[in-house]
């Protein structure tokens, strides 16, 4: 999957797209999912152009790596939802599911969020 600068999330960047946002600093911006799939459903996504986690890993600099990972922790506190849990979760590739050409990670949170994923051959 190539990056398409004019996916939703490179607009919501750019301010062409109005978004709910819940954090931003020089290297993250997160806001509230469109179509939320549990009570708190949070997207928080890196400000460089970076396709999935494995384009984010090899090529992102070390401080926006941190950043990242930063923000989704603060998104996740200052949420609430360090206790009683919350799920991360980042799609990767058309196995994935993933639909926007942009690195973003889910926060989900507000509910019991059952079983990690279906078991296997099921």
């Amino acid at each position: 999957m190539a990056y398409d600068p004019n996916n939703i999330f490179a607009r919501i960047l750019r301010g062409e797209i109005p978004n709910k946002t819940v954090y931003e600093d020089e290297y993250a911006l997160a806001f509230h999912d469109i179509n939320p799939q549990t009570p708190t459903h949070v997207l928080v996504i890196p400000k460089g152009a970076y396709v999935s986690f494995a384009d984010f890993s090899a090529e992102a600099s070390d401080a926006e790596i941190v950043g990242l990972v930063r923000a989704v922790g603060k998104v996740a506190r200052d949420l609430g939802a360090e206790h009683p849990g919350y799920r991360i979760l980042t799609n990767n590739g058309a196995d994935a599911r993933q639909e926007v050409p942009h690195l973003h990670v889910h926060v989900f949170a507000g509910t019991d969020l059952g079983r990690m994923i279906k078991p296997a051959g099921k």
